[in-house]
């Protein structure tokens, strides 16, 4: 079945949920809220990448993060005694960045994902893979033909067709469209949850309104390959997800 990423953004400024998880305790609270939803992975992410925001440098990105991945890998740092630990849940943890250092501490204290949505740090993510084989890497679908990713990283790797980056309305329909052949080529990870695509298609204008817009979405990428969603509303899509895996003769009634 489909796996489900949920989405903690430790931002003051992210489109969708800026500010409401800014500090380490309210962060590892929303991992261990989505984690008992039903999250298989939990994405912290720093640094917003809606359209004009300020882009950080990792050092800024790390202490935003930092506490928060150290309290999520469970480790015994006294400076995070303060921050509820998530145990026994069950999720693998990634850390949304481009930032190789970001990605290089995160990995250190147990992070097994990074979700890099630029081309050009890959190379250098690539790098943190081979000195960590149990890491994967999440890197932009256009990456496929790049001849530094070989066989060696074919099975570590999850493909994101990147929607809503710059696209148009009928850009990401066509991308959407797309992923079946994606699936063809490798797992592909689908990032569509508040997108501005949602809005377009619903004409909904209230952030978190959408809701079965997204979850059309989620439902669109599972049924068309699609191994992983990435998502704000978790419970609901690992609702939908059972719903669908039954249907579709994949789990028990």
């Amino acid at each position: 079945m489909c796996k489900v990423m949920g989405i903690v953004n430790v931002t003051p400024d992210s489109f969708s949920d800026g500010g409401k998880f800014n500090s380490p305790e309210e962060a590892v609270r929303r991992a261990r809220n989505l984690a008992e939803e039903g999250a298989d992975i939990i994405d912290v992410g720093g640094e917003s990448t809606r359209p004009g925001a300020t882009p950080i440098s990792w050092d800024e990105e790390w202490d935003r993060i930092g506490l928060v991945v150290e309290g999520l890998c469970g480790g015994d740092n006294s400076r995070v005694e303060h921050v509820e630990r998530v145990e026994g849940l069950g999720f693998v943890l990634s850390v949304d960045t481009y930032h190789p250092e970001t990605a290089e501490r995160a990995v250190k204290y147990g992070a097994k994902i990074i979700n890099c949505v630029y081309s050009e740090p890959i190379p250098a993510m690539l790098e943190i893979l081979e000195r960590n084989p149990g890491v994967e890497l999440v890197a932009p679908a256009k990456c496929l033909d790049d001849p530094g990713i070989d066989n060696r990283f074919s099975g570590r790797l999850y493909i994101d067709p990147m929607i809503g980056f710059g696209t148009t309305r009928e850009e990401d329909l066509d991308i959407l469209r797309s992923i079946p052949e994606l699936a063809k080529r490798g797992r592909v990870l689908v990032g569509a949850s508040r997108k501005r695509i949602v809005k377009r298609l619903t004409g909904e204008k209230v952030t978190g309104k959408d809701l079965a817009g997204n979850l059309t979405m989620a439902m669109w990428a599972a049924m068309n390959g699609a191994s992983v969603v990435r998502v704000h509303d978790v419970r609901e899509t690992v609702q939908a997800l059972k719903v669908l895996s039954v249907l579709r003769g994949e789990a028990p009634l």
